[in-house]
């Protein structure tokens, strides 16, 4: 199986092909980056495409990181994935941001549950819990960083994700300390392409996986209707 991955929910954009039958990434790239990932993206692909030796049409699926994020970044990257997989004719896969940071560490510190948390702002996180051999302890959610390491209850964890460190700064002194924490701006591309392998595509659609409605409100009454009835 051929696997186009991409991941533009957080701070990189990155793209890579997955060859499942050789067991290989043939291509990969990533930029860190807080902004731009619109204007950086469709190059990249197109020369992870080329440096794989590849037509799009050779792909049988396309796997896109959907949240949480950025909204900005997740609209970039999955309207990305929709366009080439309709293009192509082939389906395009889902994979929320949490679940790619978990595959890259699970089972790394034996049994020791794995928490995937992003920075949310306003002192809350983006955070689930899953155990050493990756089955789901703690459903995907946002909580303050207190209630999330409360909600810890299944021995001392592997902390990984964007908001690692912060999750680790706070952790209680009176508790076993994390094993390990893994800091990362953004998932393992390459993980997120093995993940888009194995999921079910009726399932697992490409579409935005929001926890929390936009910071950003439309106003009550748009300011043109406002000027019109002025």
């Amino acid at each position: 199986m051929l696997i186009l991955a991409i991941d533009t929910a957080l701070e990189a954009c990155a793209a890579a092909v997955l060859d499942t039958d050789a067991g290989e990434l043939l291509a990969q790239e990533q930029l860190l980056m807080k902004r731009g990932h619109a204007e950086a993206l469709m190059p990249m692909i197109a020369r992870v495409m080329q440096s794989a030796n590849l037509a799009f049409t050779s792909l049988d699926r396309v796997a896109v990181t959907v949240g949480p994020g950025s909204f900005t970044g997740l609209r970039v990257g999955i309207s990305a994935a929709r366009g080439l997989a309709l293009a192509a004719k082939r389906p395009a896969v889902g994979l929320t941001t949490l679940s790619a940071y978990a595959a890259t560490v699970v089972g790394q510190s034996g049994t020791a549950p794995v928490i995937s948390a992003i920075d949310a702002r306003h002192d809350h996180v983006y955070f689930q819990i899953v155990a050493g051999d990756g089955s789901l302890l703690v459903q995907p959610g946002i909580a303050p960083i207190n209630d999330a390491i409360a909600a810890s209850q299944f021995g001392a964890p592997h902390l990984v994700g964007n908001a690692a460190n912060i999750l680790a700064d706070r952790w209680p002194k009176d508790a076993p300390p994390p094993v390990a924490v893994d800091a990362q701006p953004a998932p393992d591309i390459g993980w997120v392409a093995w993940l888009g392998a194995a999921v079910d595509p009726e399932t697992n659609p490409a579409r935005p996986f929001y926890l929390k409605a936009p910071d950003a409100k439309p106003a009550a009454t748009p300011p043109l209707a406002q000027a019109a009835s002025s």
